[in-house]
This record gives C-alpha cells, sequence and structure tokens, in this order.
C-alpha cells in the first residue's frame, strides 16, 4: 500500500504517494524527474548518490524515501544559484578540470558542500577526509581537491 510522503527537495515542496521499501535515490530520480544524483552502485560504496538530507550528507541509494518524510533535501540540481549563475563548488570543478566522465562529480559537490559548510577552509587532508566514499575512476582526485580548495576560498571571500 503506498504511503504519502512531503518533501521539500532544493526549495521546492513535493507530496509523493511511494511504496515503503523505496529509496530517496529512486523517488528523486523517478518521480522527481531529478537525475543529477546518480544512482551508482546501489550498496552505498561510490557516493555517486550522495544528497543533503537536513543538512546531513546521505547515501540516498540507502536511505529509504519513507525516512525522509517532512525533511529537506537538497541534490545538485539544487547547487546552481538560480539558471543564471553556477555555485562556486561546479565552478571551480569546471575552471579546474576536475570533472571527467562526470558521473562521480554530483555526489563529490554535494560533498564538497557539507564540507564546506563545517570547515570553511578546510586543509587538503580534511578535503580528503570529506571525500572518503566518493569514488571516483577518472581524475586521481588531485584536480578534485584543488577545486575544493578553490572554491572554499571563493566562498570565503564572498560576502554574506
Amino acid at each position: 500500500m503506498p504511503h504519502v510522503i512531503r518533501l521539500q527537495v532544493n526549495g521546492d515542496r513535493y507530496e509523493v504517494a511511494i511504496e515503503p521499501w523505496r529509496t530517496l535515490n529512486e523517488v528523486l530520480r523517478e518521480d522527481l524527474g531529478l537525475t543529477g544524483t546518480k544512482h551508482g552502485c546501489g550498496q552505498g560504496d561510490c557516493g555517486a548518490c550522495t544528497v543533503l538530507l537536513d543538512g546531513r550528507s546521505v547515501l540516498s541509494c540507502l536511505t529509504l524515501a519513507v525516512s525522509a518524510d517532512g525533511g529537506d533535501v537538497r541534490t545538485v540540481e539544487g547547487l546552481a544559484q538560480g539558471r543564471e549563475r553556477l555555485h562556486p563548488i561546479q565552478e571551480a570543478f569546471i575552471a579546474g578540470g576536475a570533472i571527467q566522465c562526470g558521473y562521480c562529480t554530483p555526489g563529490m559537490e554535494i560533498s564538497a558542500l557539507h564540507l564546506l559548510r563545517r570547515r570553511p577552509r578546510p586543509t587538503e587532508a580534511e578535503i580528503r577526509a570529506g571525500l572518503a566514499g566518493n569514488l571516483c575512476r577518472c581524475t586521481g582526485y588531485a584536480k578534485i581537491v584543488a577545486a575544493i580548495q578553490a572554491a572554499s576560498a571563493r566562498m570565503s571571500d564572498e560576502p554574506g
């Protein structure tokens, strides 16, 4: 029997009738059409499905959607500041060549946001620790770490 859940996703409110065994990843991608959050391994090993739920970093492939009922979700689609301006993290990833195939990028960017909210000026070691659980098979992480350092500097310099 379907269960109705209410979510705020990237500032928009949704009410969705779902089966109780469905994951947050499935609901975001299949019901809400937010395909930026990837379905990678389905076992919580790759981090491609990382989203923020009530400000906490979670693996949406392991999170039952019913447990997110009433929650505030932020996905990679919610990073950009309107259609006109990318988030500094997104800009830094592009400018620094931190994107190759791009499959890991949404999870990496959300993990970076979570880290930078907690540690606005992280060390390289803190960045690497903050990305633990996010796998990239293309870049070797050096450009990703550098992009997060650049985003950190830019975000620290911005007012507000």
